[in-house]
């Protein structure tokens, strides 16, 4: 209701068009309102007009909506009744950050179609495709086994992130890779492609035990976050976590950080795979 507001210029011709009785809208603005602890909107005899932090509020809105819209297209594309079935395979930083918006894409152009999705590591992935479990899978590992076929769809970058109060975040010169081999890490479980890619980049020094070993990006950053350890993560899983200042990326020297992300498969393509390979390239970052 509220970006409703600002697109159309007042609670009526938001109402409207939303599809909402203007008093039930007025109600539901008032106790959005009541819950932010903010005035969102000017109501006046010439209609209503947003505060400057009602305008705030509107743009961070607006990304909410859309996140909303992605979630509820995905769903629905997993939860299809359809003709054709479509198995992928996704390690957790390509499933948590690209998938919803490669699945949205996919739906609007194949909506017949019932996707199957597994969230694995990348080397269950190579598995479930070597075994036929799945169709096409995607993965941020550095080398794919003999045998299985791939393409790159996009670009990722590895960033080492520490707590804001790290003793690294105070460093006039970058950190090195030797200093990073030596040094007790917050990592992802053997398998993960974070976690092979990292141990790829590191190959010439010798590294120390980490510190902790865990399951999804999420538990990591949280370990990161909390000052136990630094963590070596996918930029695609900290950015907002360093936009709003909850971890602090720290420069390496020596290190090529950035890695490849590829869609893998066996044999020849489904017509299925082969468009949601497409939709993924489009999609994918650069």
């Amino acid at each position: 209701m509220l970006v409703a507001i600002a697109d159309h210029g007042s609670l009526g011709a938001a109402s409207r068009s939303l599809e909402i009785a203007q008093p039930n809208a007025s109600r539901a603005l008032r106790r959005l309102e009541r819950q932010l602890g903010l005035e969102l909107v000017v109501r006046g005899p010439t209609g209503s007009r947003l505060t400057p932090q009602g305008a705030v509020v509107v743009h961070w809105a607006r990304e909410v909506v859309e996140a909303s819209a992605r979630l509820v297209t995905g769903a629905k594309a997993l939860a299809s009744e359809s003709t054709e079935n479509l198995a992928i395979a996704a390690s957790m930083t390509v499933a948590e950050h690209l998938v919803p918006r490669w699945l949205s894409d996919f739906r609007a152009r194949q909506a017949h179609v019932r996707v199957n999705l597994s969230v694995c590591n990348s080397q269950q992935v190579f598995e479930g495709i070597d075994r036929d479990e799945c169709d096409l899978g995607f993965v941020e590992s550095p080398a794919v086994p003999r045998g299985l076929r791939w393409t790159v769809v996009g670009q990722d970058e590895l960033l080492v992130v520490v707590a804001p109060g790290h003793p690294w975040t105070r460093r006039r010169r970058p950190l090195t890779a030797a200093e990073l081999a030596a040094t007790p890490l917050v990592v992802r479980e053997p398998g993960s492609g974070t976690r092979v890619s990292l141990e790829h980049q590191l190959s010439a020094h010798s590294m120390v035990e980490p510190a902790v070993e865990l399951g999804s990006n999420a538990a990591v950053k949280v370990m990161a976050a909390s000052g136990s350890a630094p963590a070596v993560l996918s930029r695609l899983a900290v950015a907002q976590a360093l936009e709003s200042g909850e971890l602090v990326a720290v420069p390496v020297d020596g290190m090529r950080l950035g890695r490849r992300l590829r869609g893998v498969w066996r044999g020849d393509l489904t017509r299925p795979a082969g468009d949601f390979l497409a939709a993924a390239r489009a999609a994918a970052p650069r």
